[in-house]
């Protein structure tokens, strides 16, 4: 995986830096829709985001042609204006004191001229985990990931007026209505005050059901129209001080439907959704 140790603008408010003030422009977005996507495969050849990713894009992937590359090609390839590449990084937020370091699935466009990719215009991200959180816990939302790359490139192409703007607020001003889903979550992702459906129904009136993650990526697979789900990166234990960013994905259309996040630190504040977090949800209009 290369590291990519700059800000970047990208999908939310919360992550960006001021490092690189760059938004994708409308020739952006055309050149990477009239461009080709490789999509480039971790050098591990037994890593498992290699199986899912492939696995995704060819399920989800319809935007453009595409092709699964080594890192090795890409290093050869990233100054080609036609093309475009899939990847993911590792992402280190400048002036972020904690120094964390993020798995992000990146779309950027080639450019010529350049010494190093890390210079790439970036059209769309996503953060997928802390880079020491094992990848059982993440890599089975891989089509539903790749789905909302699609979808958000699409968003922009159509509303460019989306681009000028906090990206996070957008979402949140056209969130779809998640009362009328069912709301998947995982055990130990949800907050022990709230973790049985008992519990939860006190704050949260609308269907939850708890699920494996193998049920949440069924859901994922069959394009599940009532499943919304729970995507969450957090330190899963690696680290004492982080934060933890809680997003719910919708399973068939890889929609956002609520964004937020907190802070973790040792004894306070649980590293998963809180109960404010479900109180927010029911608020919404």
């Amino acid at each position: 995986m290369k590291k990519l140790l700059i800000g970047l603008i990208i999908c939310f408010s919360v992550f960006q830096s001021k490092a690189q003030d760059y938004l994708p422009t409308e020739a952006d977005l055309n050149q990477f829709l009239n461009s080709k996507l490789y999509v480039v495969l971790e050098t591990n050849p037994i890593a498992e985001y290699n199986f899912k990713i492939q696995d995704a894009v060819k399920k989800a992937w319809n935007l453009t042609d595409y092709e699964f590359i080594s890192y090795k090609q890409f290093e050869e390839m990233y100054n080609d204006p036609n093309k475009s590449f899939l990847m993911m990084t590792q992402v280190v937020f400048q002036n972020d004191r904690t120094k964390v370091r993020y798995n992000f699935m990146h779309i950027f466009i080639g450019k010529s001229g350049l010494d190093s990719f890390e210079n790439l215009p970036d059209i769309a991200a996503i953060p997928l985990a802390y880079t020491e959180v094992d990848e059982e816990f993440w890599v089975y939302k891989m089509e539903s990931l790749v789905r909302f790359l699609q979808t958000h490139i699409k968003n922009m192409k159509d509303h460019p007026e989306m681009i000028k703007k906090n990206i996070f607020q957008y979402y949140n001003e056209n969130t779809k209505d998640i009362k009328q889903k069912t709301l998947y979550l995982v055990k130990d992702e949800v907050a022990p005050n709230v973790n049985t459906e008992a519990k939860l129904k006190k704050i949260y009136p609308y269907k939850t059901k708890f699920v494996t993650r193998e049920e949440i990526e069924e859901a994922i697979t069959n394009r599940d129209e009532d499943v919304v789900y729970l995507h969450k990166v957090g330190p899963q234990g690696t680290r004492l001080r982080a934060r933890c960013y809680k997003i719910i994905i919708g399973a068939k259309d890889g929609y956002f439907y609520f964004f937020d996040y907190h802070w973790v630190e040792k004894g306070k504040n649980f590293d998963g959704i809180l109960d404010k977090d479900f109180k927010k949800m029911t608020k919404k209009k």
